[in-house]
């Protein structure tokens, strides 16, 4: 046996070694799902132990003059047009001037209605969100929607509200909110008037907004096994609620999720109706997208597929076509409806730590809500998700005014704002912003078998090359640069203080090992140094 084939033989028996034991220690504690993907991913970490450890490789060691600064932010100050799915690379959008659109940010549940003790609850500060936002150099967020006057199916204080609602409220019978019944007919312009501000303000930071207009957790009385309140009872589709005669509760179960559905012609002309009217609202602005609903039930299917379709049918007869997009159905453990969707993008379930490679089939927006609920104590994924070709977007606490009398409460940190390993996340979501915009997105593509670390956004050109790596655990990292053959620069970024570290050099035409001038999880930007190459 050769010297390679020995150590080739003993770095297979030790790696299987060590998948079994962490295989059983998994059993153990019931994360079958999560062994299973690391299984899968076997084969491909035992190639790259093949092509980086034993094969040859020379270290980079040449530098230029070597320059140490913070990141320097990189955004754009306002939509540059309306968004569409990139043609040439399909993880991304486009604003039609070819260059890829990357978006990532924090969205928080009160960000369009008002929430509170009170029929007309405190104002959310938007103008201080904005700036939150802008200051973590974050470029996109969830519209939050509300179906119902309140509570919500969380909310252990029973007077609790939601304002404005999207219908008027009319004559002296009322709801079981105590208020007046909503006329589903007629349309309550602050609700509209306050969704087109919203948008428009953002716009102005170069911020895009998804505009929600459906929420599951607005209809159902028992979603997620919680039961503190029944959205249902003050939604404006309940018979008790509306002087239409519409009652959305056809069986009879004292739920609403039927409303999510085709059942019924009359309610769903109402629905078509009010997404008119949103349209009409927003259709002139570049930032918007359209996201049908926040998880609505299994059954919902074929609604969510005819809303879809609705919007961009009727948007055609329009200046502008924005992008529709679908997040996870509740209780369906499968993503095919999402990507056999007529929709642009999509929010799938998964495993947060295990991001998946995306293949292009649909623009991913990789949300915390849908793939762990509060959640992002370990901030890596951020990174983890960038580099497979996703677009990571973090449901946020915030201010924490929103989970204060429900059972949220007990999941939220208690400063949710300062909270350490969301305050690095948030920082980790610019620093992607910062970098897919400095890239040529539009060529870049997830390479995980060009680096040791498994990590690769590339585009191994032999002119124009680029390659963003990332290191979970930092130290020596390898990288293919076999395909280039110009001269390259290189950089590496400390995520945990935003220093860059500048002016490597090196050649491509085989394996490179870098080596990060400080300790921890590390960020390798390397790119063509010829001066002819311009990104667009």
């Amino acid at each position: 046996m050769s010297k390679s084939q020995y150590l080739l033989s003993r770095k297979t028996i030790g790696l299987l070694g060590l998948f079994v034991i962490v295989l059983c220690i998994s059993l153990l504690a019931n994360k079958i799902p999560r062994i299973a993907t690391k299984i899968l991913h076997l084969p491909s970490e035992i190639q790259r132990i093949v092509k980086f450890n034993l094969s040859p490789n020379i270290a980079v060691t040449s530098r230029d003059k070597i320059s140490i600064q913070p990141l320097t932010e990189m955004r754009a100050t306002s939509a540059t047009g309306v968004l569409r799915v990139n043609p040439t690379n399909p993880r991304y959008f486009t604003d039609g001037g070819g260059k890829a659109v990357y978006l990532t940010g924090s969205h928080t549940w009160s960000n369009l209605q008002d929430s509170g003790g009170s029929p007309f609850p405190p104002k959310f500060d938007y103008a201080t969100y904005l700036g939150f936002l802008q200051k973590n150099n974050h470029n996109f967020f969830r519209l939050w929607t509300w179906e119902t006057s309140g509570p919500w199916i969380q909310t252990t204080v029973k007077n609790y509200w939601f304002y404005p609602i999207p219908y008027q409220r009319i004559g002296s019978d009322k709801a079981l909110d105590g208020e007046p019944k909503f006329d589903l007919t007629q349309f309550n312009q602050a609700y509209f008037d306050r969704l087109r501000e919203r948008v428009k303000e953002a716009g102005n930071r170069g911020i895009y907004v998804s505009v929600m207009l459906f929420n599951g957790w607005s209809v159902d009385n028992g979603k997620g096994n919680f039961h503190s309140s029944n959205p249902w009872r003050t939604h404006p589709f309940n018979k008790a609620n509306n002087i239409n005669g519409i009652d959305g509760d056809f069986n009879g179960d004292n739920n609403g999720e039927e409303i999510h559905t085709l059942v019924s012609p009359a309610v769903t002309a109402i629905q078509d109706a009010y997404v008119r009217k949103v349209i009409d609202t927003v259709n002139d602005f570049d930032n918007v997208l359209y996201e049908i609903s926040n998880e609505s039930n299994k059954d919902s299917q074929d609604w969510q597929y005819h809303m879809t379709t609705y919007i961009k049918n009727y948007e055609r007869r329009k200046p502008k076509q924005h992008p529709v997009g679908m997040t996870a159905f509740d209780e369906l453990k499968s993503n095919s409806p999402l990507f056999d969707s007529p929709a642009d993008w999509i929010s799938p379930i998964g495993d947060i730590d295990e991001r998946p490679v995306a293949s292009g089939k649909k623009v991913i927006l990789a949300d915390t809500d849908h793939l762990c609920g509060i959640c992002g104590n370990n901030p890596q994924w951020v990174w983890k998700s960038f580099t497979n070709g996703e677009n990571p977007i973090f449901m946020d606490a915030y201010d924490n005014a929103f989970v204060l009398g429900s059972t949220l409460i007990n999941q939220a940190p208690p400063d949710s704002l300062n909270y350490s390993p969301w305050v690095v996340l948030r920082r980790y979501l610019g620093y992607t912003l910062t970098y897919a915009n400095r890239m040529n997105l539009a060529a870049m593509t997830p390479q995980g078998d060009l680096a040791s670390t498994g990590y690769c956004l590339a585009n191994p050109a032999s002119s124009g090359a680029e390659y963003l790596v990332y290191a979970p655990s930092g130290g020596r990292t390898i990288v293919d640069l076999s395909a280039t053959k110009h001269e390259l620069v290189a950089e590496w970024l400390n995520p945990s203080t935003g220093i860059v570290t500048s002016g490597i050099k090196t050649a491509g035409g085989g394996n490179r090992s870098f080596f990060p001038p400080f300790s921890g999880e590390a960020v390798l930007y390397i790119k063509d140094a010829s001066p002819t190459y311009s990104q667009s």
